[in-house]
């Protein structure tokens, strides 16, 4: 059920942001292939074992990879240096998919700092 609300969200999107963030998920489930995809605060969710380890959303002008901790970007800073970042967001562009290799690391990163790795 959870993974229609994530796939009616995407649906709602128009191109390119909707390929962009489909990319994403596929890159995702690359690295947790068990998460159970959800709806979290209105955005798309990944979560093993109840505890979400990454999400992304869509807005006018940019999209957000949410690692849904605070510390997260701060600690793969040299990785992120090329994007837009705050405490909880990593934006990039609607047209252009973050690298697989950084949503690799983003991922694996909040997995340990949850104690999931």
């Amino acid at each position: 059920m959870a993974m229609v609300e994530v796939d009616r969200y995407l649906e709602g999107l128009e191109e390119p942001k909707r390929g962009t963030l489909e990319a994403l998920r596929r890159s995702i489930l690359e690295v947790v292939p068990e998460a159970e995809q959800a709806i979290s605060y209105g955005t798309p969710a990944f979560k093993v074992e109840g505890k979400t380890v990454a999400g992304f959303a869509a807005f006018k002008h940019h999209l957000s990879y949410l690692p849904h901790s605070g510390s997260v970007l701060t600690s793969l800073a040299d990785d992120v240096a090329d994007y837009e970042t705050s405490k909880g967001s990593l934006r990039f562009p609607v047209d252009k998919p973050l690298p697989r290799q950084l949503v690799k690391k983003l991922v694996r990163t909040r997995m340990r700092e949850a104690g999931l790795a």
